[in-house]
């Protein structure tokens, strides 16, 4: 989980999102985007493709 909150917050801040931005665009919460960047919490797969599969964000995958 770690070094996927790594890649995420590498990715959102090379593409200047801030993590606001990003969890409004995926649909999930402040606190959750933020723990994941952290590599905390044990997030569902849905999530996190919510985060990966937004339109902006599709060559992270």
């Amino acid at each position: 989980m770690e070094e996927i909150g790594k890649i995420i917050k590498e990715r959102r801040k090379s593409l200047k999102v801030n993590q606001l931005e990003l969890s409004k665009l995926a649909g999930v919460g402040i606190n959750t985007l933020v723990a994941i960047e952290r590599g905390e919490g044990n997030p569902k797969l849905e999530t996190l493709l919510s985060i990966l599969e937004r339109p902006e964000h599709r060559h992270l995958l």
